[in-house]
């Protein structure tokens, strides 16, 4: 007996060994290619470096750097009821219950099941006259069955582990959605604004008409004007009325996008009064911006979350080529015959267990298609991220230039609105004293008007670059605590900040493609 045993556990180590260099062969020449771009080795321009200068990030409220209170209670508002962020949050709980049912199976799985069959026996030609014609029996069972997965190779662990990396992946679009509401509310607000300083601008041309109308009557009733004159001086009072009454609509127009903004109806917008918009002194950046940026910014959070996600579906896809080993089991009692519940005796006991085998010996390719369409969406996202991350600094770059460019148009534009504004009082007193025509004065008038409109065209371009660079940066400091509802999600049973750097190490070989749950997020918060 003892020399059978051995020749069976031989058989069986030849057999596991094969098995498995047949599974190493058969994912042979299946890898991917793709490399994470690390965020220090990307070139930052002087913009950038310049900038770069206090080690501070925006703050958490970025918004109340405007100094507007109406703007502050507008973002909280539509932070609470906007449908956008209402369907994010939906998926994140989503995700999170997808991830739950992806480590259920890592557990071990019991069911119970009772039957309870009464058979009433006729006395017929197939069962004759024997001992069970005009009788009634029962088949009775009840059981409870067990398995548990051994996962040898760790496929249902990196199942789990990569629904878990996917419920990650959603909550930092969640929060991407709610920084670009922001945004989007920010943008509108200063567009607002901008109706109603240009309103004031056509409002005091209106009145400087009127008056140059009123002065021209006055010199055609003293005899030294001309019918000609006044006729210039009115031509122009129309078109201005319709300046006037088009910003009232650009005004109530913006009222509506910013009802519709916070999730409202376009009544909820009325009560908005004029804004108060100002903006002090230049947003200061990190001194390690774009190592930063890995924690910071939601998308580049998100395409870290995503790599580390399609790695563990190689490594589920490489488990394919081994063998599945399942424990089973089940332990019940079972009768046929007797009465209802005589089944349930200690004599009717049976109980089963043992491993469950399942092996993959022909597919067709399946299994190494499905490994290869794996190292390919590994390689999709690791380029994305990559993407993704030199956007990033694209975009900071980009807005700190246009600061910078603004901050020089606005000493221009006020230094332009200044001179025309000389050249208009000066065209009017000569005009009042007889000494030019009314066309200089319409001149001098149509350049004031101009630069008055261009100087607050570039202020609210400054404000709304502002907004822009903060969203280019992810948001301010302690992005995400400000929304509860999107704040959190699963990390082997606990939840995790989402203004923390919630991004991932990435290692992309095989075997140690992703993170352990036992880790902690690496990148800085």
């Amino acid at each position: 007996m003892p020399r059978c045993i051995s020749r069976e556990l031989k058989t069986l180590s030849v057999w596991v060994l094969t098995l498995t260099i047949s599974g190493c062969i058969g994912t042979g020449g299946i890898a991917p290619h793709g490399q994470v771009v690390r965020a220090n080795q990307l070139a930052t321009d002087a913009a950038i470096r310049e900038a770069a200068r206090d080690a501070r990030w925006p703050a958490g409220q970025w918004w109340q750097a405007y100094g507007d209170r109406q703007l502050d209670r507008w973002i909280d508002l539509a932070v609470q009821g906007s449908p956008s962020l209402a369907m994010a949050a939906a998926r994140v709980r989503q995700a999170k219950a997808m991830a739950g049912v992806a480590e259920a199976a890592e557990s071990l799985q019991i069911n119970g099941q009772a039957t309870l069959k009464r058979h009433d026996w006729p006395t017929d030609q197939f069962y004759g006259p024997g001992e069970l014609a005009d009788t009634t029996t029962w088949d009775n069972k009840a059981s409870l069955g067990l398995s548990y997965a051994l996962d040898l190779w760790g496929r249902e662990r990196n199942a789990s582990e990569r629904a878990v990396d996917l419920a990650h992946v959603s909550v930092a679009e969640a929060r991407q959605a709610q920084l670009e509401l922001q945004n989007n509310i920010v943008r509108a607000y200063i567009q607002f604004s901008l109706h109603y300083a240009q309103r004031d601008i056509v409002a005091a041309t209106l009145h400087q008409q009127q008056q140059i109308l009123a002065l021209a009557q006055k010199r055609l009733d003293g005899g030294i004007g001309t019918q000609f004159e006044v006729s210039q001086a009115q031509a122009p009072l129309p078109e201005t009325h319709r300046q006037l009454d088009a910003l009232d609509e650009a005004i109530a127009l913006s009222r509506n996008q910013l009802a519709a903004l916070a999730g409202k109806g376009p009544g909820a917008g009325a009560p908005l009064q004029r804004p108060t918009l100002s903006l002090g002194a230049p947003l200061k950046l990190p001194s390690a911006l774009p190592a930063e940026l890995l924690g910071q910014r939601p998308d580049v959070v998100a395409g870290r979350w995503q790599v580390a996600a399609q790695a563990r579906g190689i490594d589920v896809a490489r488990a394919g080529f081994y063998p599945n080993v399942d424990l089973v089991g089940s332990l019940g009692y079972m009768a046929t015959g007797g009465g209802a519940l005589e089944f349930l005796t200690g004599k009717k006991l049976t109980y089963n267990v043992g491993p469950a085998i399942t092996l993959p010996i022909f597919d067709g390719g399946r299994l190494r298609s499905q490994l290869g369409e794996a190292a390919a969406g590994y390689d999709i996202a690791v380029a994305h991220y990559n993407q993704t991350l030199v956007n990033a600094l694209k975009g900071i770059s980009d807005q700190l230039i246009r600061r910078q460019s603004l901050d020089k148009q606005q000493v221009f534009a006020a230094e332009s609105v200044a001179a025309a504004q000389r050249t208009y009082d000066i065209a009017r007193v000569a005009f009042q004293r007889g000494l030019t025509d009314y066309l200089n004065v319409l001149n001098a008038q149509r350049l004031l008007f101009k630069q008055q409109q261009v100087q607050q065209q570039v202020q609210a371009a400054r404000l709304s670059a502002h907004a822009d660079l903060v969203t280019a940066l992810g948001g301010g400091l302690e992005a995400g605590n400000d929304s509860p509802d999107l704040g959190h999600t699963l990390w082997r049973g606990s939840l995790l900040p989402l203004g923390c750097a919630a991004a991932p190490p990435i290692a992309p070989q095989s075997g140690c493609c992703a993170p352990k749950r036992e880790q902690a997020p690496s990148p800085q918060c």
